[in-house]
């Protein structure tokens, strides 16, 4: 109660304060200024209702985005270059950093800061991991940046007020600079090895004896593999795992951190108190079990910039810890922290601060999670990007028949019931008459509830079957393969999730089914390759069927094509 008091004073005397002229051509001042000019009603309101405009563009190495902008907004458009609002000191070592790349990396790096640079959303939907490395240190690079810039605010008005005490002169009342806490940035990430690559990228723009990197041993001791560990991935020869899989799963894989990163002119401070942090890097679980210890996510209340990377990988865990994280972002505080009130910017106080936020979100590939977390969790009235693609059909074995079978579904609600009723009515019916599909089958399912519900059925029906799911231990798995393999077992219920965390190839497979298309193309690819592990298969030897609906577009893109999924969905069902 106390705490909003003081927030209804500060909003009433608010409106005679005397306010500092910005630099319009600097985007953070521009956006993220005390009496920033892009935060209109207008802008608001474009932005509940949608009143989105787009436009679409071509970068070089990028490729296509899509620009979508409120109604009324008055944002920084992008500028194709890397040194847009980047302070000098920082600025100069990156260049030279820069100039050793090679032509396209460097034009792969601009175009990310043209996106980036005037604080507008961007949601990369094709993130490659070859790029990972250079992504991450531009968007550090930005980061560093603010984080830098908004310290410059602060110090420059300390010694403003400090001038006035000393010499009794008017306190100056445009002083508004900070937030209701400390940390403004925030990087959600899969994994401890994540948070690992990212302080590296980190440390590229803070380099020594410059810099000093406080608790680094720490920090590599606990995000790390464990001392005399050995990392099975990346010590295996080529070709032995995908290469996606390495870059996703080598190091430390444990999903349950978050840390506190203290940026000064000089030093980053590992492990700082978060309340006295810049930057905090976390796992959406991490961040989750750390707000409902102490009640309260008064940390994020001040988040300006939000990346999150790797996010098809975090739509393979709890995607409820994402939506949650979310939802706690930007809230009012519910305790002072010693805040000085008459510091805090104005659309702090009016609870504004989700229509500044950026949000950088990066992924491989598109989900309907994802997705709809751009439509409607992003209000930025800066506008946001989204780059777009056009996917060609993956490559399967020639003359391997694709069965597609469209669903007969409306309804999003409805979707799961139907498939499941037309999968135990129509395919695995038709399935069990088969001489030839009755064994050596496998069923892939993208949901783990899916995958609970068809095991159910499975066993409710006496079925001869065994499962891999994420939960089977080494000795589970060893058993079902085998038993697979060796024909005591006709079918084997394979859940995506399985595959994502293992990937272990499958032998004895003739007839493939697919519950669901896979989020990620590759899977797909990789299992009908699986029955040509064995000797004289040929593909008329396998059969292939994959049951889909109007809400898999995104999967079925990325498996038939972006030409060949919008002829399969305007097919209809059979």
């Amino acid at each position: 109660m106390m705490l909003r008091n003081i927030l209804l004073r500060r909003k009433r005397t608010r409106r005679t304060e005397k306010v500092q002229p910005e630099t319009p051509t600097d985007p953070y001042e521009h956006h993220f200024g005390g009496s920033t000019s892009i935060l209109s009603d207008t802008v608001r309101e474009s932005v509940e209702s949608r009143a989105w405009s787009t436009s679409a563009s071509s970068f070089s190495k990028l490729g296509s985005v899509v620009t979508s902008v409120p109604s009324g907004s008055s944002s920084l458009a992008p500028q194709k270059s890397n040194s847009f609002g980047i302070l000098k000191r920082l600025k100069e070592p990156f260049d030279g950093r820069q100039s050793k790349l090679p032509k396209d990396r460097r034009e792969f790096q601009n175009d990310i800061f043209a996106c980036i640079a005037g604080y507008r959303d961007l949601y990369h939907t094709h993130a490659s991991y070859a790029l990972s490395s250079i992504t991450r240190e531009a968007i550090s690079l930005h980061i560093l940046n603010h984080v830098s810039k908004k310290r410059r605010r602060v110090l420059k008005n300390n010694e403003r007020l400090s001038h006035a005490t000393k010499n009794k002169v008017p306190i100056p009342e445009d002083v508004q600079d900070q937030g209701f806490t400390r940390p403004s940035i925030l990087i959600l990430l899969p994994f401890r090895s994540s948070a690992l690559s990212w302080l590296d990228a980190l440390m590229t723009h803070t380099p020594p004896p410059t810099y000093q990197v406080e608790n680094l041993a720490r920090f590599r001791r606990e995000f790390g593999l464990p001392e005399g560990a050995v990392d099975k991935l990346a010590t295996a020869e080529p070709g032995t795992y995908p290469p996606d899989h390495v870059e996703t799963f080598k190091g430390n894989i444990d999903d349950s951190f978050r840390v506190g990163i203290k940026v000064t002119r000089k030093s980053l401070r590992l492990f700082s108190e978060f309340y006295a942090s810049d930057i905090i890097i976390a796992s959406p679980l991490g961040l989750r079990l750390s707000i409902e210890k102490e009640k309260n996510a008064d940390f994020l209340s001040s988040i300006e910039v939000l990346v999150m990377d790797q996010t098809d990988a975090l739509t393979m865990q709890n995607w409820e810890h994402v939506q949650y994280v979310m939802s706690q972002m930007n809230e009012l505080p519910k305790e002072a922290h010693d805040t000085d009130f008459s510091r805090i910017k104005p659309w702090y106080l009016e609870k504004y601060a989700a229509y500044l936020r950026q949000s950088i979100l990066l992924t491989a590939y598109e989900t309907p999670e994802t997705r709809s977390l751009f439509n409607t969790s992003l209000k930025n009235v800066a506008g946001k990007l989204s780059t777009k693609r056009q996917w060609p059909p993956v490559q399967v074995p020639d003359e391997l028949e694709q069965n597609f079978i469209q669903l007969d579904c409306t309804s999003l609600k409805d979707e799961p019931d139907k498939r499941f009723a037309h999968f135990t009515t129509q395919i695995l019916p038709a399935i069990l008459k088969s001489a030839v599909q009755s064994a050596n089958t496998a069923i892939f399912i993208p949901s783990s509830l899916d995958f609970i519900r068809v095991q159910n059925h499975f066993r409710k029906q006496e079925l001869s079957f065994t499962v891999l799911s994420e939960y089977s231990s080494n000795q589970d798995i060893s058993r079902a393969r085998q038993a697979f393999f060796s024909g005591i077992k006709a079918f084997v219920l394979v859940s995506e999730r399985f595959h994502f965390y293992r990937r272990y190839k499958i032998r004895g497979i003739r007839n493939l089914v697919f519950y669901g298309p896979p989020d990620h193309s590759i899977f797909y690819t990789e299992f009908l390759s699986y029955p040509f592990l064995d000797e004289d298969v040929e593909p008329a030897d396998v059969t292939c069927k994959v049951l889909y609906s109007r809400y898999d577009w995104f999967k079925m893109e990325r498996i038939a094509g972006t030409k060949g999924a919008s002829q399969l969905m305007k097919q209809g069902p059979l």
